[in-house]
């Protein structure tokens, strides 16, 4: 296995988020043999981690992935031969089910491949910074992100509870469907295509989208939405009119509510802070559409880490809405779906593509069977 190194190397130092349990277990592929050996460095200093392999291309990797099983490739886009984007799907079926992180000197903020990455199914990405520059901050987000990655779920389970909860499933409104609020995080850009590729062309409500991207992202995002989607996707200005049938997506730096005015539904932006932390929130989305729309909005909470949009599902709920949550199974981190099913918020809980099958029935004719 000419390039690729299969290796072993638990770390046995104590990490503040190790406790009990088991390392997380990554393999590092990037041609760069100073890039493999700082970030070597960097994760086998906490102990959380354990370096299961090393790849200098994507085909080596591929071959290692077929003798090792890890929780997290951390991959490199601009290598020889294949290189890490052509690939991707490749690496992610040899993986079985490992997240992969991008952390690549393409993965500047705005660039078509990083969106291009996502939609392929990798987690999240991360630029990789100049030489020599590979420091503290760097350091420190790369850590968070992989351990959030890689305990999510693990670590989303209470102690006294067992991994699969059965959830308690509400009935779906009545009313007319006036419109779809969307959120999204980690995972969700795939989990949108699948969504709408399954979604009838025409259920004549607005859609609005928020996914957890930095503002730069956005137009790269929703350009390629509506490519995937077969319909119009906009990021959303203040004031601008809710469509039928038209996607309007949350800006990086503001949230996105709902609002009615003399008649026509409009987007507002919001800046200030909200519970989550998260810019943009679902919570605001999801709290608007049900405030305006009562029984007439329905939400959706696709994958992703963390609690956004279950205080916004719960308020939704409340003003006589419907919540519907992406499954488990389906899920690149179940995070912000598990939330709401926890809550017993949800109508449904299915994967991205059965979702739209409900929607576009609820379009049609109703509730959910």
């Amino acid at each position: 296995m000419s390039g690729a190194l299969a290796t072993s190397r638990a770390s046995h130092r104590a990490g503040p988020d190790r406790e009990s349990r088991r390392p997380i277990k990554l393999m590092i592929v990037d041609d760069s043999m100073v890039a493999r050996a700082v970030l070597s460095r960097m994760i086998d200093a906490d102990g959380n981690f354990e370096i299961a392999g090393i790849a200098g291309t994507a085909e080596d990797a591929i071959e290692a992935l077929g003798q090792v099983m890890v929780d997290i490739v951390v991959l490199d886009l601009e290598m020889p031969g294949v290189g890490g984007l052509k690939a991707l799907p490749r690496i992610l079926e040899a993986a079985k089910g490992a997240k992969v992180l991008i952390v690549s000197s393409l993965a500047e903020e705005g660039a078509e491949e990083t969106v291009a990455a996502l939609a392929l199914g990798a987690a999240d990405t991360l630029p990789k910074p100049g030489t020599g520059r590979f420091n503290g901050r760097f350091s420190e987000v790369l850590l968070s992100k992989l351990r959030g990655l890689g305990y999510a779920d693990r670590s989303s389970v209470r102690p006294s509870q067992p991994a699969s909860l059965p959830q308690v499933i509400r009935p779906q409104s009545s009313q007319a469907l006036r419109l779809v609020a969307i959120g999204a995080s980690t995972g969700g850009i795939q989990a949108l295509g699948a969504f709408f590729a399954a979604l009838p062309a025409r259920i004549g409500v607005p859609i609005l989208v928020t996914q957890h991207l930095p503002p730069a992202f956005m137009t790269v995002f929703a350009r390629q939405l509506s490519v995937a989607a077969g319909r119009e996707a906009v990021v959303a200005q203040d004031g601008t009119q809710l469509l039928p049938d038209c996607i309007v997506i949350a800006p990086g730096e503001a949230h996105m509510l709902v609002d009615e005015v003399n008649g026509l539904l409009i987007a507002r932006l919001l800046k200030t802070k909200v519970s989550s932390g998260c810019m943009p929130s679902v919570d605001p989305m999801l709290a608007s559409a049900g405030a305006v729309l009562g029984g007439g909005a329905l939400g959706i909470v696709l994958t992703g880490m963390g609690r956004d949009g279950a205080e916004g599902a719960r308020k939704l709920i409340e003003a006589g809405g419907s919540v519907m949550a992406q499954d488990e199974s389906t899920s690149a981190v179940w995070g912000m779906p598990r939330a709401v099913a926890e809550l017993g918020l949800a109508c449904a809980v299915l994967s991205p593509d059965k979702l739209a099958r409900r929607v576009g029935s609820r379009a049609e004719e109703g509730p959910c069977k």
